[in-house]
């Protein structure tokens, strides 16, 4: 199967050696979203809402740019710095995800890069 690099301005760049998502046949693989601006590339700050709804507006433009859209998602990975936040996230997380909810596992880590107190990635399929 063909690997294809799909990449668009609308999200944030990479930050490191990757790419913001691989399309291998019909699944979509996008790299972890933090609340990055793509335009200036600094974080949005401003409690955990804030960042959960930057993270998946840089999701959505990344499944945009391979013609996708939420409803495509099948498995997300939530990663949270404080698992006290869950339910603050999750209530932007919900609005996003409105009609068709993927599988979806949840941790705690130490932390992020650039602070984030929030990253997403996510598995779609055509």
């Amino acid at each position: 199967m063909e690997k294809k690099i799909v990449a668009t301005a609308k999200a944030p760049s990479a930050i490191g050696p990757y790419s913001q998502a691989i399309r291998i046949g019909d699944f979509l693989y996008t790299s972890g979203q933090i609340s990055l601006d793509p335009e200036t590339m600094e974080m949005i700050t401003g409690g955990i809402e804030v960042e959960t709804e930057r993270v998946l507006q840089n999701l959505k433009a990344i499944l945009e740019a391979d013609g996708l859209s939420q409803k495509n998602v099948i498995r997300t990975t939530v990663y949270l710095t404080d698992l006290s936040e869950f339910t603050k996230m999750n209530q932007v997380y919900e609005k996003f995800f409105e009609e068709t909810k993927p599988a979806r596992a949840c941790v705690q880590v130490a932390a992020l890069p650039k602070g984030a107190k929030v990253e997403i990635d996510a598995i779609a399929h055509v």
